[in-house]
């Protein structure tokens, strides 16, 4: 049976592991340059220490407001540590190349803090994950490929993959580079086109839309300026890639068509001066302020926390109401209806009164109520106003004044009118007039309150409207009054159907024993 354990295999495997560090780890150059790390570690951290309340007031003075010094502080000033370690491994570096000394341990070193200080200072400032994940591996691999020596060949093969574009040679290096370096330089000037932006946010002297054309116009060019060095920087020739980009031009100007269009939409609403940041717009039934002003869109925000991301081009040629374009005073308008019976000049005494009220109506110009028309059930009354606060709502203000208008008019004795209607029959269902003929009611009414035309017809008797109650049945209608005629009154419902009708004017006794003896008949 064999052992758990080999011990000449396990003793084999130290004796590698030895020879391994022996030959290559703590050999005299290493143990040499291994103090010089050590040193250079002590040396970053004890001028990040030194300096810390120095890099601390220089943060706050340079910081706008309050969250960028406290970005400053919790993110930048953090980043002294390993930068301070990496100057002063590059300053070993250069020390020992100078007097001809082995460097070795100390590039590996100076490797290992560069990639530290780039995640460190990706994750600060960069708020996406997944780019900060991206460029943290990127910094990982390439000091593991450092280390392991493997750095110039992996160059040299991204080198040696090209292929030619309008006569220029672009390998996976160049592109690899100039990727890079758009990248960084694109980051570069967001940052410095925010800064910009921030401060020229501060100049009293500079419209709202001046600051915001400005801000743009200084990214364009810096976006601009980014790629053109970063074709540089690949080693690129601008000269060779002309037809390409020509071709290729035309293409994507036909596809970025509307963003184009867009992207010059607002500057000219930045040039002309129509809308800026705060006004109170309605473009197609959205009623709401303008947040931002965009390069693509301008973002209206409406009472509800509602943002509308409006094209700039639909601003453009579409309809827009600009409540607040030369001053923020609005005029509103309600309209109110009080009866003909009422006192017309106290009502409208009371309307003013009642403007008056509410603290968001202006005194100055004056509410201004007037009579406008004679309407079917009222006189038409319109209140007009002028508030300086459109963004605090329309609708709002405009509920207060009417309450107000309520309270005065019921404490005044000012009616409000109600709908009126009158109902005038010219014609009856033939199933009426039917009823009216058999029952001898028919003919126009004298003002004696008789039909004329028709005698006053005496009341048929029991036996001819119920047959079954004269052969000895068990029905036994009520005795009608004599001489009792119908009279129609219209029901309330206005408009019935015929029967319905039929049965609302048959009131008298006489209709009722008919319709019993009809019902009875119908049994049978």
């Amino acid at each position: 049976m064999e052992p758990i354990v080999n011990a000449d295999r396990l003793l084999a495997w130290f004796l590698t592991v030895r020879d391994f560090l022996q030959g290559h780890i703590f050999t005299n150059e290493n143990l040499l340059q291994m103090p010089a790390v050590l040193l250079t570690l002590f040396f970053g951290w004890l001028a990040a220490h030194v300096l810390d309340p120095l890099l601390r007031t220089v943060a706050a003075k340079v910081a706008v407001d309050e969250y960028q010094e406290a970005f400053y502080v919790n993110h930048i000033v953090p980043l002294a540590f390993p930068a301070f370690w990496v100057i002063a491994l590059w300053v070993s570096i250069l020390i020992a190349e100078q007097f001809g000394w082995p460097a070795h341990l100390v590039r590996i070193g100076l490797t290992l803090a560069g990639a530290w200080l780039l995640i460190r200072f990706a994750s600060a400032l960069i708020p996406n994950t997944t780019i900060a994940k991206v460029i943290a591996t990127g910094a990982w691999t390439i000091a593991a490929l450092n280390i392991l020596g493997l750095l110039t060949p992996t160059i040299v093969l991204l080198e040696a993959i090209s292929f030619s574009l309008g006569g220029a040679r672009v390998s996976l290096l160049t592109i690899a580079e100039a990727a890079l370096t758009f990248v960084l330089l694109m980051w570069a000037a967001g940052i410095v086109g925010r800064f910009v932006e921030r401060r020229l946010k501060t100049v009293p002297n500079l419209t709202s839309t001046s600051k915001v054309l400005f801000g743009k116009l200084i990214r364009i060019i810096l976006i601009s300026l980014a790629f053109v060095f970063a074709l540089a920087a690949g080693g690129i020739d601008l000269t060779a890639l002309a037809l390409f980009t020509g071709a290729v031009g035309v293409g994507i100007g036909f596809g970025l068509q509307r963003t184009v269009s867009n992207l010059f939409a607002g500057i000219v609403l930045l040039l002309d001066k129509s809308i800026k940041p705060g006004d109170i717009l309605e473009v197609s039934g959205t009623f709401g302020w303008v947040a931002a002003l965009g390069a693509r869109y301008v973002e209206v925000e409406t009472r509800d926390g509602t943002q509308f991301l409006i094209p700039n081009e639909d601003i453009i040629t579409n309809r827009v109401f600009n409540w607040t374009h030369q001053n923020d005073n609005v005029r509103l308008k309600i309209r109110v209806r009080v009866a003909y019976d009422s006192d017309v000049r106290k009502a409208l005494a009371l309307m003013r009164e009642a403007a008056g009220r509410p603290p968001r109506v202006l005194k100055t110009p004056a509410p201004n109520p007037l009579v406008i028309g004679f309407g079917e059930n009222g006189l038409d009354l319109e209140l007009r106003f002028w508030i300086a606060d459109v963004r605090n709502g329309v609708h709002n203000i405009s509920s207060d004044v009417f309450l107000e208008i309520l309270d005065l008019f019921r404490r005044h004795g000012i009616k409000v009118p109600l709908p009126q209607r009158d109902l005038h029959v010219h014609s009856l269902p033939p199933i009426v007039a039917d009823t009216e003929t058999r029952l001898g009611t028919s003919g126009s009414r004298t003002p004696g309150g008789e039909r004329s035309g028709v005698s006053q017809a005496t009341a048929p008797s029991p036996a001819s409207l119920q047959p079954e109650a004269a052969a000895g049945g068990l029905a036994s209608p009520r005795r009608p009054r004599p001489g009792n005629n119908i009279r129609y009154r219209p029901p309330a419902g206005l408009m019935k159907d015929p029967r319905s009708i039929a049965l609302q004017r048959m009131r008298g006794s006489h209709c009722g024993a008919l319709l019993s003896a009809r019902a009875r008949h119908s049994r049978v």
